[in-house]
């Protein structure tokens, strides 16, 4: 069987080519791997270049199959010209199934680090950042997009890339559009992350950035909840003098406490951090006869001096900070 698909791919019609190229997705991993020893990743990109969309979809699956679990075949594969034909698809194609195997190709060869320049060296970053803002695009190839981004941004040198794409703006539209609980949120929350770690100034002149941040954290899942506490860390961090006031005017203190109590392990952290950040904590130096009573009202002046109100209800949360931090 390999033998049949290895011919028909190499000296076959364009109909046994396809149908090649379906047989050859169904193949074992182990027969994948014998079969792509045969030069045949070139005419599966040949068919790439095809008008006719079941070609191209047929051949994306079985490029897809080959680079799937095998490093040596994404660079391969890369070296062939794959990222300028994925290019040159996702800015014309319509047909969604295309699109998204397309997207799901794009985050299998990414994964390889061998090929993280290569890919950023092309148009696909700019272009990635615009699809995944479009209503008309599928969760799953949102979800692969923002992958493949995450996957680029793991070398430094390729953050400044997609912050100047724009991606931060994307990423904070699409958290403040969506279900701040979904996996969407989740994991555009943490790609927002991991760029201002790199590069914490990228959305200091974004408007309304904190305040969608804010209400992540107050409406989000756990791992959404704890991204965004890593946002306003890594923001806070970098200019307190700037950001501090603007972080407490939205409102961020109920949310914040919450999240300093029974959030992520690494959300808790995060949080008591930020808390001491948005507040002179030297002066809360906790003393052997200074009541919890005290430090609570401490707290409640200073944040009612940056114009702030915490309800009462609130009360209880600052209580039992104060006695994870004092511990």
């Amino acid at each position: 069987m390999e033998e049949i698909v290895v011919e028909s791919l190499l000296r076959g019609s364009r109909e046994a080519q396809i149908e090649a190229a379906i047989e050859l997705s169904n193949l074992s991993r182990k027969q994948r791997q014998k079969v792509s020893e045969r030069d045949i990743i070139s005419p599966l990109l040949s068919m790439l270049q095809s008008q006719d969309s079941l070609t191209i979809e047929v051949s994306l699956s079985a490029l897809l199959s080959l680079a799937f679990g095998s490093e040596r075949n994404k660079v391969r594969i890369v070296k062939a010209g794959a990222v300028q034909m994925l290019l040159e698809i996702l800015q014309s194609e319509t047909k969604m199934v295309i699109v998204e195997l397309a997207m799901a190709f794009l985050l299998i060869l990414s994964s390889c680090n061998r090929n993280k320049t290569k890919i950023a060296s092309t148009k696909l970053i700019q272009l990635l950042v615009g699809l995944i803002g479009l209503d008309q695009l599928t969760v799953q190839a949102k979800l692969d997009g923002i992958a493949t981004l995450h996957n680029l941004s793991t070398l430094q040198q390729i953050v400044p890339l997609v912050v100047s794409s724009g991606a931060p703006y994307a990423l904070l539209q699409m958290i403040n559009s969506c279900d701040k609980s979904s996996e969407l949120a989740e994991k555009a929350s943490s790609l927002l992350e991991n760029i201002v770690h790199h590069s914490p100034e990228s959305i200091s002149g974004i408007g309304g950035a904190i305040e969608v941040l804010v209400e992540a954290i107050e409406e989000g899942s756990g791992q959404c909840k704890e991204h965004a506490v890593g946002i306003l860390l890594g923001v806070c961090s970098f200019d307190r003098e700037t950001n501090r006031g603007m972080i407490l005017r939205e409102g961020v203190m109920p949310g914040l406490l919450q999240v300093s109590v029974d959030g992520t392990r690494r959300g808790k952290e995060m949080a008591r951090e930020l808390l001491l950040l948005l507040r002179d904590c030297s002066g809360y130096v906790i003393k052997d006869k200074q009541s919890k009573i005290e430090i609570v009202e401490q707290i409640m002046r200073e944040i009612d001096q940056e114009g702030e109100r915490i309800p009462g209800t609130m009360l209880k949360l600052v209580e039992e900070m104060i006695s994870k931090l004092s511990t």
